[in-house]
């Protein structure tokens, strides 16, 4: 017997101590442990709720090992077992045994003493991870808002920025990755628009351009008609034509471009043999050739050869390639043409022997207007349209255009347009 193994039950062993010296016997000590939430009395009606924590299972016998408070009655009046009473917690006063302070039977003080001290310390322990959980999930919180909060406000200044205008505004955005993901997409969004807001602007100075030098020239020649300068004759009036021409050639290429940019462009998709097509075509460019006394050189090297397309615009797209080609090719030169298939397409390689492509030139090639010598200009018969009507056109046949140098000198393009069974068409 002894007081070991209490872990926090002192404070009823003393008070049972205190009120037994006060007292001088435990008649009335039941209400001591009712207030602790302990059982029945010595049958005087007192008492808590039984079970109503973890210490309702304690008894109290007097020096002579009698049970006083039990939670069951049938207990009281009853001696304990000598075994309960080695296990039992002693009651001193002034040195001499007066009581026991026993468990309930089958239990010991420090099976029940350990369930009220766990208890205790889960709420606590739970107590304090919800407190630790609160003040981590707060911190994290604040870091969190720190980090997006930034970033989110830059993006959100950059959009106010470029919905006024400012198209040259860029952001700089390192962390987090998402954001900084987002704030790459913004600036290639921006330099987009930026850069379409530039070729508007060129565009429209381009064809002010354009059209005022051929309205000039129409003015000029009409001006001296009607002062009667000129006589008015047939040969007279030819140059007015040509202007006419040349206006009415270039506002039909404006308003093919502007048809294939909106989706509008209306093509006539048929079974066409493409080999024949080019044939064709370099016939018809022949006498041109040998008036400048260039040289065709053809390699064809195609099994499979239809595609669906439009017969007419597939033809403006090689007449285009071709004039352009004879353009820069000098007198005396060559263009090499070479007809193959590569997986499901069909490609046409066309080279020049002239000075090439200027490197810086290569990414506005197609561009609208974009001459690579400004000084060729309408006097060399080109109007800086014709490789853009090209690519578009050769885009709405699901196919591409590409320009580059060739290893060995002069310009290189590539038409490549997928391949189609024959007799296809819609």
């Amino acid at each position: 017997m002894g007081r070991g193994g209490w872990m926090g039950a002192e404070d009823l062993v003393q008070s049972l101590e205190a009120y037994y010296q006060q007292n001088g016997s435990w008649i009335g000590a039941d209400s001591l442990l009712a207030a602790r939430g302990h059982g029945h009395n010595l049958g005087a009606g007192h008492g808590a709720n039984p079970g109503s924590n973890a210490m309702a299972s304690l008894r109290l016998a007097d020096q002579d090992g009698i049970i006083l408070v039990s939670n069951s009655p049938d207990e009281i009046g009853m001696k304990a077992s000598q075994a309960e009473l080695d296990a039992a917690t002693l009651l001193e006063v002034n040195g001499t045994t007066r009581g026991f302070l026993l468990a309930q039977a089958g239990n010991t003080f420090q099976t029940v003493l350990f369930e009220q001290i766990l208890l205790t310390r889960i709420r606590s322990a739970s107590m304090q991870a919800a407190l630790l959980a609160g003040v981590i999930a707060l911190l994290l919180a604040l870091l969190l808002t720190g980090i997006l909060i930034k970033p989110l406000r830059t993006l959100t200044q950059a959009a106010s920025e470029l919905a006024d205008g400012n198209f040259s505004h860029r952001v700089h955005v390192k962390q987090p990755k998402e954001l900084a993901a987002l704030g790459d997409a913004f600036n290639q969004m921006a330099g987009s628009i930026e850069q379409a807001g530039q070729n508007r602007k060129a565009m429209t100075a381009d064809i002010a351009h354009e059209l005022r030098t051929p309205l000039a020239v129409q003015r000029a020649h009409l001006e001296a008609l009607q002062d009667e300068v000129y006589p008015l004759t047939h040969q007279d009036l030819e140059p007015v034509l040509a202007q006419n021409l040349l206006l009415t050639r270039l506002v039909d290429d404006l308003r093919l471009l502007a048809l294939a940019d909106s989706g509008a462009l209306q093509l006539t998709f048929e079974s066409v043999d493409f080999v024949a097509v080019v044939s064709d075509m370099l016939t018809r460019f022949q006498a041109q050739a040998d008036n400048l006394q260039i040289t065709f050189e053809t390699k064809i090297n195609a099994e499979k050869r239809f595609i669906k397309a439009d017969t007419e615009r597939i033809q403006q797209v090689l007449h285009n390639l071709l004039q352009n080609g004879m353009r820069y090719t000098p007198p005396g030169g060559s263009l090499w043409l070479s007809l193959f298939n590569q997986d499901d397409n069909i490609v046409l390689e066309l080279r020049d022997n002239g000075e090439g492509i200027a490197p810086e030139a290569l990414p506005y090639v197609f561009d609208r207007f974009y001459r690579s010598d400004k000084a060729r200009d309408r006097e060399q018969g080109g109007s800086g349209l014709g490789l853009a009507i090209a690519r578009q056109l050769v885009l709405a046949h699901g196919g591409s255009l590409q320009a580059e140098n060739h290893p060995q000198g002069g310009a290189l393009f590539r038409l490549i347009l997928p391949l189609s069974e024959p007799g296809e068409s819609h």
